[in-house]
């Protein structure tokens, strides 16, 4: 199932009606056959879980693991692109993931090339994926040219964006790093329980880890309150009825360590169009917290201005939103022209 012509076309711009009907291809890279309107794609009205469950369309050879590559169709050889590496939460898998955080509809428009994977037993465990996850980087520092790979950004979800926080501090990623996107998945600087309501289960106790018994404490892979040694962007978004009571904090240590600006509201971000995926289960104790379905919404961004050596470091509230909304259209478009004005 691919994206619709309607949307796709609005995303990728002039010119892309010559990609439908006739999908185009450009010469493979890495062995995975570029294609526009993208692989495993689902359509406007949502996603099916057959579709969701697609592990892939590309190998990582050294595990035999698959994950998603994609990149631009048009391609030209040498050509400068931002490569993103985009990590599913816990409880979840790459193309759920590559829904949540739908860049690969911008892959054309903004010369992004993306790797999704899968990590083990729904989540990302050290042992199982950590090399998983460093190969597939070499993998595409390789197949691309690491001369033609301008910046490189880690992104996640929840665990995902925890991982994230983890793997940047160790090699390949932290020599390479241009930022990081949290999607709630740790703000740096900020403890979990400055930023983060506590998602309810049944009765009104904290929820477990998704997939663990009841009563099972919330293991964090990485205390974003600590600040790396190092600099580079941070975005972090997250829903706005994800935060405590006191809502977004009004500063960022890692804004000071960056020698920016103090937080400044910047552009609302508005989007007729919902997300494509949330999170479909049952729950023992829906609630506003964890999300709803997915819907049309409206965004704050508030930036830290003028950080050292041209760093990103921003804020991002998405109104009537929880935990597991996937992001609408205007706002995943929003993050990437943050992630591409850092240096």
């Amino acid at each position: 199932m691919l994206i619709s012509i309607s949307r796709a076309a609005a995303l990728l711009g002039a010119g892309a009606a010559l990609a439908f009907g006739f999908p185009a291809m450009a010469r493979d890279v890495g062995g995975v056959a570029c294609q526009t309107p993208p692989p495993f794609h689902c359509a406007d009205t949502g996603c099916t879980p057959p579709l969701i469950a697609e592990p892939g369309n590309a190998v990582e050879p050294k595990t035999g693991r698959k994950f998603f590559l994609d990149y631009p169709c048009d391609l030209k050889p040498g050509e400068k692109v931002t490569f993103i590496l985009n990590l599913h939460g816990g409880g979840s898998i790459g193309n759920w993931q590559r829904h949540y955080f739908p860049i690969v509809d911008l892959k054309e428009k903004y010369r992004l090339v993306i790797a999704t994977p899968s990590g083990s037993d729904l989540g990302w465990n050290p042992a199982k994926d950590d090399d998983y996850l460093r190969n597939i980087v070499a993998q595409v520092y390789a197949d691309f040219g690491a001369a033609n790979i301008k910046a490189f950004w880690l992104a996640g979800h929840s665990l995902g964006g925890q991982t994230s926080n983890r793997l940047l501090t160790t090699e390949p990623f932290r020599s390479r790093l241009t930022g990081w996107v949290s999607l709630s998945g740790g703000r740096l600087g900020s403890r979990r329980e400055d930023v983060r309501a506590p998602i309810p289960g049944p009765g009104g106790q904290p929820a477990p880890p998704p997939g663990m018994p009841p009563g099972t404490p919330m293991r964090l892979a990485a205390d974003a309150s600590i600040l790396p040694d190092f600099a580079f962007s941070h975005i972090y978004e997250t829903g706005e009825h994800e935060l405590t009571a006191a809502g977004l904090p009004g500063e960022s240590p890692w804004a000071r360590k960056l020698n920016c600006g103090g937080q400044t509201p910047g552009a609302w971000v508005i989007d007729t169009q919902a997300g494509y995926v949330a999170d479909t289960r049952v729950q023992a104790n829906p609630n506003p917290i964890w999300g709803g379905k997915p819907r049309p919404g409206s965004a704050q961004v508030y930036l830290y201005p003028g950080c050292a050596d041209g760093k990103i470091v921003a804020d991002i509230v998405r109104l009537d939103k929880g935990h597991t909304e996937g992001l609408e259209p205007h706002i995943t478009e929003e993050i990437v022209k943050l992630m591409l004005a850092a240096k």
